[in-house]
């Protein structure tokens, strides 16, 4: 059938206050980013007109400021899920302006076709390429995109002209039964491929398609610092001396990596180590480094849900797309994040901390425990169900102002059950086969900035009661300093212990 091409301000006026909108993607990569710029235009024009307008959005995990930054900015959402981060959209969250459900992203999929979220009126899904039988090529990135597509009741295409249709075949489209249903999913090492290298679409549900052209606009990270760097110096120490002691197997085990600066020191240094044998990666996002890591042979094959890599590196990917065309494969979420593959296959899952207690939890969302941060994306999918499970973070922020070891996590994401490793700049906590107690003593030995090192062995002094002896009058001591005085240094727990 032949599709109606319009421009993006058409297909933004049949969107109506109050609906419900899917897209594609996952981060910046495979998002659309047009029509909901003319949404947000359209938005302001009903607010300066005294007319309510929001929307709800669902991604398949952060987006970019073409979707958060321009809707928050025109305070056009009203519901969002399940991940973001965006500064502009971040401040709507934590004013209340923007109602936010924190996800975890294997599930987003499956809670969507159960219907928990209510009707998918629109599914905005940016391809490289569709046939008129609806057969879509996709972009850098999967997300949610074949979920929204089925259960909307139309579609528009964002047809983006910078996407080679050669990206066919780098994508597993694959979508699981849900239960009581559903069978194992055949994944049995990260190579394997289950599914369909393209999205079939119902061609009738499609309204429009709008030519575009643009790359995902990945702003790169900046250098690796000193402090980043000796976190990804400690991460491979770590993983070396598992695998020279045989904990882990002689053809090593597919990594997952979380995103940002910390994941990328890691992932070079594990690039430049001559100890441990070439890897794959079962993750859900993909940096530069990956691509690097490909042309050296380190890292012999990539499962993932998104390339995110920044403009440069991916006009690389595309001139040599044949290289990389059968080390990169990208999945849905619910299959990139999914739990039965990634304990089946025994993914070391490398996430970071905003802070960690003593006795392990982790707090990955809330600064200070109030403010959203970002979300918990994937980390949970993960954390729980890896071989291995490490987090890492700088010992301390601000220039010292900030312990990220605290007595207690202010909100806490991840339990001591789930984090086995703690890496900092200052050393390795191993929490495997310890007590709270021993836990406590190795992360203060270890993983504290020496600075705070007194303060906490003070802390760990006070507890005389129970197995895990926190003193919850003073539990939040770092904080309360921080609040007052901006300095966690000054936290004196004579304030609240008598």
């Amino acid at each position: 059938m032949a599709f109606n091409f319009m421009t993006a301000e058409e297909a933004a006026e049949m969107i109506q206050n109050g609906d419900t909108i899917g897209l594609s993607g996952f981060t910046a990569p495979g998002t659309p980013k047009f029509i909901t710029e003319a949404l947000a235009k359209k938005a302001t024009r009903e607010h300066e007109a005294g007319r309510e307008f929001k929307i709800n959005l669902f991604s398949g995990a952060s987006t970019s400021d073409h979707v958060d930054g321009v809707m928050a900015r025109a305070n056009a959402y009203n519901m969002r899920a399940p991940y973001q981060n965006v500064p502009d959209l971040r401040k709507r969250i934590n004013a209340h302006d923007c109602h936010y459900f924190d996800r975890h992203l294997s599930e987003m999929a499956q809670e969507v076709r159960y219907g928990t979220y209510g009707d998918i009126d629109w599914a905005i899904l940016e391809v490289a390429d569709i046939d008129e039988n609806g057969n879509c090529i996709l972009g850098c990135g999967l997300g949610n995109g074949p979920t929204y597509a089925s259960m909307a009741k139309k579609i528009f295409i964002e047809l983006n002209d910078k996407l080679p249709k050669k990206l066919l075949g780098m994508h597993d489209v694959y979508i699981p039964l849900d239960p009581p249903y559903r069978r194992e999913i055949p994944i049995y090492k990260a190579n394997d491929r289950i599914g369909s290298p393209i999205l079939k679409i119902d061609p009738k549900k499609v309204v429009g398609v709008v030519r575009t052209s643009s790359y995902d606009c990945v702003k790169p990270f900046t250098a690796p610092d000193e402090v980043s760097k000796q976190i990804g110096a400690n991460v491979v120490r770590f993983l070396v001396g598992e695998y020279k002691s045989g904990r882990l197997p002689k053809e090593f085990l597919p990594l997952q990596s979380g995103v940002g600066n910390v994941a990328n020191a890691v992932l070079y240094d594990l690039g430049e180590s001559k100890e441990l044998p070439p890897f794959m990666m079962y993750t859900e996002v993909i940096q530069d480094a990956v691509l690097e890591l490909l042309q050296k042979e380190r890292c012999t094959f990539a499962s993932t849900c998104s390339m995110t890599f920044t403009d440069e590196t991916e006009k690389k990917l595309f001139s040599d797309i044949s290289f990389f065309h059968d080390k990169i494969l990208m999945r849905p979420a619910e299959i990139s994040n999914n739990p039965e593959v990634v304990r089946r296959i025994g993914v070391i899952a490398m996430n970071t901390a905003l802070e960690a207690d003593l006795f392990g939890s982790v707090n990955s969302t809330h600064v200070l425990g109030t403010r959203m941060m970002n979300g918990i994306g994937g980390s949970g999918d993960f954390t729980r169900n890896a071989y291995l499970s490490i987090f890492s973070c700088p010992s301390v922020s601000k220039g010292g102002l900030i312990s990220n070891i605290v007595p207690m996590v202010a909100h806490p994401d991840h339990s001591e059950h789930s984090v086995d490793i703690l890496i900092t700049d200052q050393g390795i906590a191993d929490l495997r086969h310890k007590d709270p107690v021993e836990r406590a003593q190795c992360i203060i030995d270890n993983c504290a900035h020496p600075m705070y090192r007194e303060l906490l062995r003070d802390y760990l002094k006070l507890g005389t009661q129970g197995q895990t002896p926190h003193t919850l009058r003073a539990a939040f001591a770092f904080h309360n300093a921080f609040n007052d005085t901006g300095d966690m240094r000054n936290a004196d727990y004579a304030l609240y212990v008598k």
